[in-house]
């Protein structure tokens, strides 16, 4: 992101489809200072639409199959929420989400593909599935093929191309795995399988279908959905474990109420592919109705409109000139066989083989590999000329955010040494614990701050997890959170973005705070390079606060999150982590710890919250204040998926090294995995020392109250010190 210029329009992409994602890519490569790019999606990837059928039959891995959208975003300098959207207020340029505050825009795009469930059918919704979204029908595939049924039964309903592909795949994928006894049943409601096939077309997949064992009930009418049935209009009905819907493609009811103008559903857009009402609004992919030149829902005219959307977008934020969408007559269609094998079509001319497979692995493979393998991300050259450094060779390259860029704690300790006892006897402990105890009247009273550098370019998610990692001191002490203030620095943008902006970062603080029976008391906003958000927060003890000190011999050793965030932000933030592993390290982040504090305080001998320091660092800090030592089951500790991964690579945050200067006090065996005791969490567990016998009706607690616990390790005697192994 240009700091050196203010950012001064929103552009919002509803949709991780393939537009948007080619899109995404193209803006990295040339981005428009100024423009604030938010991607909305689901989730952290986008399936792609033409592997899905060698996925069904198991010719890719789920990997192979997905578009990271993470990787995408950062490339772009774009923010990524993980959403879906709700609705769209033009009025007041707002898209509406289902689970957060709206996020405003300048312009905006829809790129959200459509459905293909059937929400007339009775019983579909709770016992079928919808091959598009192909995400949710790809896991669930997924999941059935891990469950054993040898002679499981499917059902595909709607016999078109998609239909067709989809059976022979799936009879493909279970006479590979073994399942002599499953069986594939393709239901169609006219007369005819692929009626828009040429008769040649027909005839080769009707005979692969044959070969394959596979069903085909044509002119029928399903009546409903049950459990392990699809019954029919006419009476019939028909065994299924698997039941799919291929039946055509449909527009989300949502878009109704936007008040754009649609043609059956779909969105209708012009030459320029911005919406015939709005001229602030585009519409790309198969969400979209080209007015002017109506085609078919085919992923060939998403890949075509990417560069002129491209365009579009950029000269609609910049005041320039917008380019002509002209979609082809006629596309060569290559439509999977079950086996490693294709049909082709176009212009009525229509082929077959196993060369035409490959033909088509090649073509998906190159467009995989376009959004997939992105350049690489690296800093700017350090200059000729520039003041000695002693410290250079042991600095990452790259300063992360969050707890990442954390001052070291030795560092910090020496900071603190000089620092004179308190003056004021209702200061019942300072510097040292997690957070300070005072005496308030007749309460007890405890007080911390935390402040995060950005680690994401989404100020809501920054906001959400700032308050939790903020409020993590107060949950470690056994406090109940009382109140919060605010302090913000945004980045140079414009006025109307900074009422925005601030909206969305309010948003998110006070949802957390108000789930934590807390208030949002006031705060500081303040401009500067980059975005940043920090809590002083107290909290009220109804009891003595629960310390660092206070470990005895025998306890076990209690962690309530997996560790690993440092790492897997670091990577991120180079482009190497993948999207599913940073969405999973990010909903860990967000979860907050006051159930854990509930169940723990009670059984506590000592508690603190692993952040920065890491977990080796923070077991430090209550060693030394116990007078005693530790044994960690390394095995035992829990880690985020990826992060060791990650390790192994090398990849470090910029204060690991710092936290690493423990390694005389720590015996551990060299490996990819113990090096993360000492990477640097940001919104990590609760790490506490229990008395060993309560140990499990503890963790039977935890689990009845739907919260993670790991036992990772034991209270020894003797100097601090800490054994992994």
């Amino acid at each position: 992101m240009d700091i050196e210029r203010p950012l001064t329009r929103d552009l919002v992409l509803i949709g991780g489809g393939h537009t948007h994602a080619l899109a995404l890519r193209m803006w990295g490569m040339a981005p428009l200072p100024g423009a604030r790019v938010t991607l909305i999606n689901p989730g952290p990837t986008s399936p792609y639409t033409g592997m899905l059928p060698g996925y069904v039959a198991g010719h890719y891995t789920r990997h192979q199959l997905d578009i990271d959208l993470v990787r995408l975003a950062r490339f772009a300098g774009a923010r990524i929420v993980f959403d879906k959207a709700a609705g769209i207020d033009r009025q007041d340029k707002l898209v509406h989400l289902e689970g957060r505050a709206p996020i405003r825009y300048d312009i905006a795009s829809l790129d959200i593909g459509v459905t293909a469930d059937l929400p007339n059918l009775a019983g579909f919704d709770a016992h079928a599935h919808s091959v598009k979204p192909l995400g949710p029908f790809a896991d669930a595939w997924q999941a059935f093929l891990e469950r054993p049924a040898p002679r499981a039964a499917c059902v595909v309903i709607g016999g078109g191309v998609a239909g067709a592909e989809i059976a022979l795949a799936m009879a493909h994928r279970q006479q590979a795995a073994g399942r002599t006894g499953a069986t594939v049943t393709l239901l169609e409601a006219g007369a005819e399988i692929l009626p828009a096939a040429t008769k040649r077309t027909r005839r080769i997949l009707r005979r692969a279908l044959a070969r394959y064992g596979v069903r085909l009930v044509t002119g029928v009418e399903v009546s409903r959905v049950s459990d392990g049935a699809v019954e029919l209009t006419d009476g019939q009905s028909f065994p299924s474990d698997f039941t799919v819907s291929t039946a055509g493609a449909r527009a989300y009811p949502w878009l109704a109420a936007t008040g754009l103008a649609l043609t059956q559903g779909f969105i209708d857009v012009g030459m320029d592919l911005r919406t015939s009402t709005d001229p602030n609004i585009f519409a790309v992919g198969d969400c979209a109705h080209l007015a002017h030149a109506p085609r078919p829902k085919a992923g060939v005219f998403a890949v075509r409109e990417a560069p002129v959307l491209f365009h579009n977008l950029k000269a609609a934020l910049s005041g320039q000139s917008l380019r002509v969408y002209a979609p082809q007559t006629d596309y060569l269609k290559l439509i999977s066989a079950g086996e490693r094998s294709a049909v082709a079509e176009k212009h009525s001319v229509t082929l077959s083989g196993r060369w035409l497979w490959s033909l088509k692995d090649r073509i998906d493979s190159r467009f995989m590999a376009r959004l997939n393998q992105l350049p690489a991300m690296t800093p700017a050259p350090a200059p000729a000329l520039r003041a000695l450094d002693d410290e250079a060779e042991g600095r990452e390259e790259m300063l992360c955010g969050g707890c990442g860029s954390k001052v070291g704690r030795d560092v910090l300790s020496e900071a603190l040494a000089g620092q004179r006892p308190g003056l004021r006897a209702d200061t019942l402990s300072g510097i040292g614990d997690d957070a300070a105890v005072l005496q308030s009247g007749g309460r007890l009273q405890v007080i911390s701050t935390d402040h995060l550098r950005a680690f994401t370019q989404d100020p809501y998610l920054l906001a959400q997890i700032a308050s939790v990692h903020a409020l993590g001191d107060v949950w470690a002490m056994g406090a109940a959170p009382q109140a919060a203030l605010l302090s913000i620095t945004l980045p140079r943008m414009s006025e109307r973005m900074q009422a925005a902006t601030l909206s969305e970062i309010i948003a998110a603080v006070g949802r957390v705070l108000g789930e934590a029976g807390a208030d949002l008391v006031g705060g500081h906003t303040s401009v500067g390079e980059e975005l940043s958000v920090g809590l002083t927060v107290t909290g009220l003890l109804d009891g003595p606060a629960i310390g660092l000190a206070g470990a005895r011999p025998g306890d076990a050793l209690v962690l309530t999150k997996p560790i690993g965030t440092g790492v897997i932000l670091a990577a991120e933030k180079r482009g190497l982590a993948r999207g599913c592993d940073v969405a999973s390290a990010l909903s860990s982040m967000k979860r907050p710890l006051a159930a854990a504090s509930r169940l723990l305080g009670p059984e506590a001998h000592a508690m603190t919250d692993v952040t920065g320091f890491g977990l080796a660092g923070h077991l430090m800090n209550l060693l030394e204040a116990s007078g005693v030592a530790a044994r960690l089951y390394l095995t035992d500790v829990p880690v985020l998926a990826g992060a060791e991964t990650l390790s192994a690579q090398q990849v470090r945050s910029s204060i690991w090294r710092a936290n690493a200067r423990l390694e005389d006090q720590v015996s551990r065996p060299a490996s990819a995995l113990s090096d993360l005791l000492y990477d640097p969490q940001t919104a990590g567990g609760l790490l506490a020392a229990v008395p060993a016998a309560c140990v499990p009706k503890l963790l039977a607690d935890f689990q009845a109250a739907g919260e993670p616990a790991f036992v990772i390790g034991e209270i020894l005697e003797g100097a601090p010190r800490i054994n992994a192994d």
